[in-house]
């Protein structure tokens, strides 16, 4: 009995039935280092989570022939982080996933045609996802391979400019299940592809045109769409109102209509357009027509209308009063960069739509305090308020915001007047998840210290050029805020390694952004390399006194960063092949390292496998061997080369004079 009792007990995790094992596994999708070392415990948690998983992305697609043989049972496939993908590989992907692949991302991904994709599109049967976008070189042969994907419902082919109506035509013959169908920038699809698919995919809910040379003549079998949802006409603009007048059929069942950047569609045109589309809920007319007192009457009876996003138009005080008249109760309302926002037409939009829960009033120049009382009174149950660089404004408005939005999960207030007393109201904002507060020289560690007292659930934080800001307040911060994922104290020479030893605590911490903070070294940043795990984007660009000993950390601790800037850095060849360590570090920006050589560069390059971006000086192009370019050319990475010269960067933008600052202030 004592034998047996000891055979039973010689593995405790033999207990676990696989149902429990999957719900472990279930919680831990978002964690791929927890996963694999959960897989590691022993050979049944091994061979169980490779039958469990369903989705996958690959570091590199060399790395495809090992978890092709590993995971049988892939139905998501997102290959964005390859760079190369051969026709040979698509089609193994195929081979073993043709009974569960549903869905692919090829949207960065290079170096395949018409081959691998008509292995996919006929071998996978299930396949109802396709992502192409930003395949540059596809052609109208890739695209007849992928109208054979009989059961495909969403398909996104941003950017595939050598596809032309021909190829659109395959698709529409052959996708009549599209349900989801993007076609931004494909250049040469016309009138005469557009029409087709409108003809043939019956089913279609979702529709981008974005900057196609199209004209009103695709419109009306698109109008006739049984259950189109959503389209997208942004920057279409051989579309006017003299073919929109003409369009005799409506679509009832459109909810988004996006005719940003149309400079030839006025209210007449989109009076047109809209005719019968009572369910239309999202309406997006950026950079388009001036918002006059015609503009709104056309939207007056669509009672179901909650965002209209009204980005850099002129508007009018008459337009605005006309917008306030709808019968619909907005709830988005974006009139970010609009010329003519004034105090009287902003109050009288905010009283009139009550229930707002999104706005933008970004870069509106006039509006003063006497708005912001108004809207902080008006729309009590605001989520999102985004208000940057309005200069008017004074410091005792944002006392208000803290007062009556309470509700607020986002607050922009870059560039603005904001002090501590304004940053203590606005602590009372506990479900605040994002705070920007870039540029706001008025606020100080007083400030903060509020801040990570009341706005606990606070994920990202904006200190950049917040000059006021020193060591106390980010720790007060780490302290109080544990959930922070980003954090940018950019052009801050008060901030320490002791900011970057209290960030520390943040385990959570994705994005840091330390650019020029010159009192910062190889301590800070390696305490948060061993502390945070997660650490995605690091900008650390004019941090003199960190060396090759922060890179070590780096190496050792950071396998999830992605993207790092690193110019200026006391870094040599040492600290830069460290980097090599890390399989998913994909964009490098190496910028006047002086203590690196031609040989060592070559050595990190060739090293980390999974480089797709790299930034360096002209002045190292002629001293790297050729081969190093065509190798790395060769396996999906792109140089971008830089002439600067060497310097200490002091204000790159002029935003000093941008609002009518002097650099001593």
């Amino acid at each position: 009995m004592t034998k047996r009792n000891d055979a039973v007990m010689s593995n405790p995790l033999d207990l676990f039935t696989e149902e429990i094992i999957h719900a472990i596994l279930d919680h831990l999708n978002d964690e791929p280092f927890s996963k694999k070392s959960f897989s590691l415990c022993c050979k049944s948690f091994y061979f169980i989570e490779s039958r469990h998983r369903k989705s996958l992305t690959p570091l590199r697609s060399e790395l495809l022939h090992r978890a092709l043989h590993r995971y049988p049972y892939i139905s998501h496939l997102d290959l964005t982080l390859c760079p190369r993908v051969s026709d040979a590989t698509l089609c193994s992907i195929a081979a073993t996933w043709r009974e569960t692949l549903r869905s692919i991302n090829l949207s960065r991904s290079k170096g395949f045609g018409g081959i691998g994709i008509r292995a996919l599109a006929a071998g996978c049967s299930g396949l109802v996802e396709i992502d192409v976008s930003n395949v540059t070189e596809l052609t109208d042969a890739a695209a007849k391979a992928i109208a054979e994907a009989r059961n495909l419902e969403k398909l996104w082919m941003g950017r595939c400019k050598l596809v032309s109506d021909i190829g659109i035509g395959c698709i529409a013959v052959g996708c009549k299940k599209l349900k989801v169908l993007s076609l931004r920038w494909c250049l040469r699809v016309t009138d005469l592809g557009v029409g087709l698919v409108a003809v043939k995919c019956k089913q279609l809910r979702s529709l981008d045109l974005s900057c196609l040379p199209i004209t009103e003549k695709c419109l009306p079998p698109i109008l006739q769409l049984q259950y189109l949802e959503d389209l997208v006409l942004e920057g279409c603009l051989g579309i006017d109102d003299d073919g929109l007048v003409s369009l005799e059929h409506s679509c009832s069942s459109l909810k988004m209509l996006n005719l940003s950047k149309c400079q030839n569609v006025s209210h007449v045109g989109l009076s047109s357009l809209t005719h019968g589309a009572e369910n239309l809920e999202q309406l997006i007319l950026s950079y388009g027509p001036s918002v006059t007192t015609d503009l709104g009457k056309c939207l007056l009876n669509y009672s179901r209308l909650k965002s209209i996003r009204l980005d850099g138009c002129l508007v009018t005080c008459s337009g605005t009063k006309a917008i306030g008249s709808w019968r619909a109760s907005l709830r988005e309302l974006s009139l970010s960069k609009c010329t003519g926002v004034t105090d009287e037409c902003l109050s009288f939009l905010v009283q009139a739509h009550r229930q707002l829960l999104k706005l933008d009033i970004t870069c509106c120049r006039k509006i003063t305090s006497a708005a912001i009382d108004c809207i902080t009174k008006s729309c009590t149950v605001l989520t999102s308020l985004r208000m940057e660089s309005c200069t008017l404004v004074s410091k005792d408005a944002f006392l208000l915001i803290g007062q009556h939005c309470q509700f607020l999960e986002e607050l922009d207030v870059t560039d603005n007047e904001i002090d501590d007393e304004g940053l203590m109201s606005i602590s009372r904002c506990s479900k605040l998840c994002s705070l920007k507060l870039g540029v706001c020289l008025n606020i100080t560690d007083e400030g903060l210290i509020h801040v990570g007292s009341g706005c606990q659930k606070l994920k990202e934080l904006d200190l950049y050029r917040s000059l006021g800001v020193t060591d106390v307040g980010i720790a007060k911060i780490a302290q109080g805020c544990p959930d922070l994922e980003m954090i940018n104290i950019a052009y801050n020479n008060k901030i320490t390694d002791s900011s970057l030893i209290s960030l520390s605590e943040c385990l959570r911490l994705r994005i840091l952004e330390l650019r020029a903070c010159p009192s910062v070294s190889t301590v800070g940043l390696s305490a948060i390399a061993r502390a945070c795990r997660q650490l995605a984007v690091l900008d650390i660009k004019k941090c003199f006194n960190i060396n090759d000993n922060g890179m070590l950390a780096l190496g050792q601790f950071c396998h999830n960063l992605r993207q790092i800037n690193l110019s200026y850095c006391s870094v040599t060849d040492v600290g830069l092949l460290s980097l090599a360590n890390i399989n998913r570090l994909q964009n490098m920006t190496i910028l006047h390292l002086t203590g690196l050589s031609p040989n060592g560069l070559a050595a990190a390059l060739l090293a980390c496998g999974g480089l797709t971006k790299v930034k360096l000086h002209t002045s190292l192009k002629p001293l790297l061997p050729k081969y190093i370019f065509e190798y790395m050319e060769g396996r999906g990475c792109v140089f971008h080369w830089r002439d600067k010269a060497f310097q200490v960067e002091i204000d790159p933008k002029g935003w000093q004079l941008h609002v009518g600052r002097s650099p001593e202030g």
